[in-house]
């Protein structure tokens, strides 16, 4: 009796299993499949001034090509290594080996200015914020950019030199080279040269070259253009439009088909072409992305507002030490702080 009782216990007890376990199973199929909301990542204007900083008072041009070009961070980092694996390649012959690279002409254009490319693979958590930001806050950046200068201006940092031409166009500040073959990279501290201090991206690493430890600005070296004037990605093929807010090439708006970032504004409407080296001119922008829609920072998971991104570095480890590779023709700077 003893052990018919046991049996008839066990056997209740499987059926009780068999009745319950599928609607178990089912409602925790159900919540896997439910994707848990996702909020996109919009920067306030404070936050945008704070990323535009480090770039805002460069030549247009020379705005608009790290712009195009952090929307690249992959790439970003294989042409500074590149750069570094190259370092007897100068002049034409390296406007010749660039051409032949597989890279988007923003960042090929970058390899005219290494230093500039360098920091950007150095600030790798910052470039991919800021391609992020372009490519969902594209106006919203510009704005950025103009209200920066707006500032430094006003804080007597931002006037026109032997170096670079600084004009007002109504309420537009448009920067550009004094002397049309040679640009200068001006030199300051993004934290201090905008009169009041601002907040220092976290984990910012200040390239040699680049940064001036004290308010005001300088030039060094100027980057001579002649050498890479002969190629469709140089220096005369980009631009700004500062009233339709976006990046011209080839007199153009710029359209990035980089799959690093999705576009929150158009996800579901990206379509074109999606070659990491192909450009378009005009047309509206689409971009894909095989990187989940509202991450701060697209595709590198990680690499957020609040650290230093090494991902891409694994493959090898930048110089500290300054120094230029490459490049066209430099010109000595003269023009000190002002």
């Amino acid at each position: 009796m003893k052990f018919i009782k046991q049996g008839l216990s066990l056997f209740l007890s499987c059926c009780l299993v068999s009745v319950t376990a599928p609607a178990g199973f089912a409602a925790q199929a159900n919540q896997s499949a439910t994707p848990p909301g996702v909020q996109p990542a919009i920067q306030t204007p404070e936050q945008l001034q704070q990323l535009v900083a480090p770039i805002a008072l460069y030549p247009d041009a020379l705005v608009a090509q790290i712009l195009a070009g952090a929307t690249y961070p992959d790439q970003v980092v294989e042409a500074d290594r590149w750069l570094q694996q190259n370092p007897n390649l100068k002049g034409e012959q390296l406007g010749k080996e660039v051409d032949k690279q597989p890279w988007d002409p923003s960042v090929k254009a970058l390899t005219e200015f290494p230093s500039v490319l360098a920091n950007m693979d150095k600030n790798l958590s910052w470039t991919s914020s800021l391609g992020d930001a372009y490519v969902n806050q594209q106006q919203d950046v510009m704005n950025a950019v103009q209200v920066m200068r707006d500032r430094a201006e006003k804080a007597g940092n931002l006037k026109t030199t032997s170096q670079e031409k600084v004009s007002n166009k109504g309420k537009t500040i448009v920067i550009e080279p004094a002397d049309p073959q040679v640009v200068y990279v001006p030199e300051y501290d993004p934290w201090l040269v905008y009169g009041a201090p601002i907040g220092i991206w976290p984990g910012w690493y200040s390239y040699p070259g680049l940064y001036l430890g004290v308010p005001g600005i300088e030039f060094g070296l100027g980057f001579g253009l002649g050498f890479f004037g002969g190629f469709g990605w140089g220096w005369g093929h980009w631009g700004y439009d500062w009233h339709h807010h976006d990046i011209r090439f080839d007199h153009h708006s710029y359209v990035s088909h980089s799959r690093v970032f999705a576009n929150r504004n158009n996800f579901n409407r990206a379509g074109g072409s999606h070659g990491a080296s192909g450009f378009h001119g005009g047309g509206a922008r689409g971009f894909s992305s095989h990187a989940q829609a509202g991450t701060h920072s697209g595709a590198f998971s990680g690499f957020n507002h609040g650290g230093v991104a090494r991902g891409f570095s694994a493959r090898g480890q930048s110089s500290f030490g300054g120094g230029f590779h490459g490049g066209g023709g430099f010109h000595g700077g003269g023009g000190g702080r002002r």
